[in-house]
């Protein structure tokens, strides 16, 4: 399984529910944060959100903090032990033992042993903590400006002081609401550097392994705090960060800084993949529009595809094709890196939110009733 690239999800269905809650229901994320999830037989067939290789191990995460892996390429499934027992929507592996999980609540959720059990590493009430800290030297640091600048500029800088002032408040009175913000994608170079990204512009950077994390949204041009939905790395190297009203970020440093890059459209964007040659890039989101970049994304067209409905995530198979997947049971494939797509609708109409390409005869879709193995095409065999 090692030569397929898969990205984590996000359903709008996931963010919804977890930006809903309201202070009344604050007990019950701490509930949910402090009971492990329950052992079941029934995993493999309930809310599946995201899937990552783990060297030849599939591991799959979802509702009710379920985190299922399997040896076999999906014939049977195991369940692993884990801490909390809420929504999980990302995971990466960038060893087969070393893997990451993020969810709703803020969760950080860790495993060194290919997703057979994980720890706790960050809940969001940490989160919120890192995040007003790194406003707070942000907002800090502009007063200064303020007090060096001349008349023209001072004007400007007291505007962007007001709006990040608006955002410390923001993030101060949330904390009252208890840690409800998701986390909604996770991407790790090795098992010790990564990023986790999610709701209102989250970004976290870790360099030892989620040991410790810093707050790293200040490195993107994102001042109205958009959702960040997904992250992959592309051929030759680059990061990529897609998400809220069509941003895309783009970083060649390994995310040491990230570039804001116009992007072609101007709604929700929910996957972003390469198309396994250098610079491509493929993005994709509500109502099936579908971009593609050969450049890192200083210009983009528009792809063809003979089926609407929202994308959720894609992954490259290891013969070059692009499976693309979405609500509706949508499953879209592209034979030529990206320049067009072709496909159907399941006739069941799940939602589909991950995929793993098996062989160039098999699938297997990740999605609202858990596991599905299908064709090529995605038919249920």
């Amino acid at each position: 399984m090692a030569n397929w690239f898969s990205n984590r999800t996000i359903g709008a269905v996931c963010l919804s529910a977890s930006l809903a809650f309201a202070p009344q229901f604050a007990v019950a994320v701490s509930d949910v944060l402090e009971t492990p999830a329950r052992p079941t037989l029934l995993a493999p067939s309930h809310l599946l959100t995201d899937v990552s290789a783990a060297g030849e191990r599939i591991v799959a995460v979802g509702a009710r903090g379920h985190i299922i892996f399997s040896d076999d390429k999906g014939r049977t499934w195991t369940q692993g032990e884990v801490p909390v027992s809420l929504t999980l929507t990302g995971v990466h592996f960038p060893t087969p033992t070393h893997g990451w999980a993020v969810g709703h609540s803020g969760v950080i959720l860790h495993s060194s042993d290919g997703g057979a059990s994980w720890t706790l590493q960050m809940d969001g009430n940490k989160a919120a903590r890192l995040a007003i800290a790194g406003l707070e030297e942000k907002i800090e640091d502009l007063e200064m400006r303020i007090e060096e600048a001349d008349d023209d500029e001072r004007a400007d800088l007291e505007f962007l002081l007001d709006d990040l002032q608006f955002s410390l408040g923001n993030m101060e009175a949330d904390q009252d609401v208890g840690p409800v913000n998701p986390m909604l994608d996770v991407w790790f170079e090795d098992d010790q550097r990564g990023f986790v990204i999610g709701a209102y512009g989250m970004l976290l950077r870790t360099e030892d392994g989620g040991e410790t994390w810093s707050d790293q949204a200040h490195t993107l041009d994102n001042p109205e705090r958009f959702h960040l939905n997904q992250m992959a790395q592309i051929g030759g190297g680059a990061l990529v960060i897609v998400g809220e009203a069509g941003m895309i970020h783009v970083s060649t440093d390994n995310g040491d800084s990230w570039t804001a890059v116009e992007s072609p459209y101007s709604g929700s964007l929910f996957g972003v993949t390469g198309t396994g040659n250098v610079n491509e890039i493929v993005v994709f989101g509500l109502r099936g529009n579908i971009f593609q970049s050969t450049d890192l994304g200083r210009n983009w067209q528009s792809v063809a595809s003979d089926l609407r409905a929202t994308l959720n995530s894609g992954a490259v198979a290891a013969d070059g094709r692009i499976i693309l997947v979405g609500n509706n049971g949508l499953v879209l494939t592209s034979t030529n890196s990206g320049q067009s797509f072709r496909g159907q609708f399941r006739d069941d109409r799940d939602d589909v939110m991950a995929v793993v390409p098996v062989n160039a005869e098999q699938l297997i879709l990740f999605g609202e009733h858990g596991v599905l193995h299908t064709d090529a095409r995605g038919r249920t065999q």
